[in-house]
């Protein structure tokens, strides 16, 4: 048997620098993710994504065009959080605050006719539950803030059919370092693949439900300014 059509690969991505995080925690947690490694048969691959609208979609692009991942493990930041948290749903309305070159997307959209809301094929509530079951404490969200992290996250859902997860990780204290960290990450993420093989859902399946939640949540968007800011 050919040993490496048996491996499966998962990216994990962590943002770069921006504002005040000169050193940005979630990309220094993707890179101990990368030499810690997620065990036998799992090809780990990392990629910075910078803050920026424009720039982040062309990482992403790279990704979905060129790879096959498994899954795709964006990790961010959550000024204020001193515990891990588990996003399920990605926005894609309402971006109007401005990313490092002063931008917003046009019409404060990430794409254009899309879905209001996507959710990723995970299940994170039951993933919580099962990993605060485990002793690990983290929480379980719906809103992942609407800047760069809740941007990638729709655009990776749309582009990957549901195949991502977004994890905000704390951005100062203890937690925040990669020793302590990535081990937990670790444990979240064979959990999280260990949900994805023995889940029922199918594309198909994932299609349809993002049809169903755009219309039951298109009213909910906010109103989108048709706007876009010039440098």
């Amino acid at each position: 048997m050919d040993m490496d059509a048996t491996r499966e690969t998962v990216v994990v991505t962590g943002f770069a620098p921006f504002r005040q995080y000169v050193v940005n925690p979630s990309w220094e947690a993707a890179k101990g993710l990368k030499m810690a490694g997620l065990g036998l048969g799992i090809d780990v691959h990392i990629m910075e994504i910078p803050v920026s609208y424009a720039n982040s979609q062309e990482v992403l692009d790279d990704i979905w065009q060129t790879m096959t991942p498994k899954v795709v493990i964006h990790l961010g930041i959550a000024p204020g959080s001193k515990g891990i948290t588990l996003e399920q749903t990605g926005k894609n309305h309402c971006y109007k605050d401005r990313d490092v070159s002063g931008l917003y997307p046009v019409h404060h959209c990430c794409i254009e006719g899309g879905p209001g809301q996507l959710d990723s094929i995970i299940d994170m509530r039951s993933l919580s539950k099962h990993l605060k079951n485990m002793g690990l404490d983290v929480i379980y969200s719906r809103d992942a803030g609407r800047y760069l992290c809740d941007f990638v996250y729709y655009y990776s859902l749309y582009h990957g059919q549901g195949k991502a997860a977004l994890i905000h990780v704390p951005a100062s204290g203890s937690l925040a370092s990669p020793e302590r960290l990535v081990p937990q990450l670790q444990t979240i993420i064979h959990a999280l693949i260990r949900q994805l093989g023995s889940s029922a859902h199918t594309t198909s399946e994932y299609v349809d439900s993002t049809q169903v939640e755009n219309i039951l949540h298109e009213t909910q968007s906010c109103h989108v300014d048709h706007i876009m800011e010039i440098q």
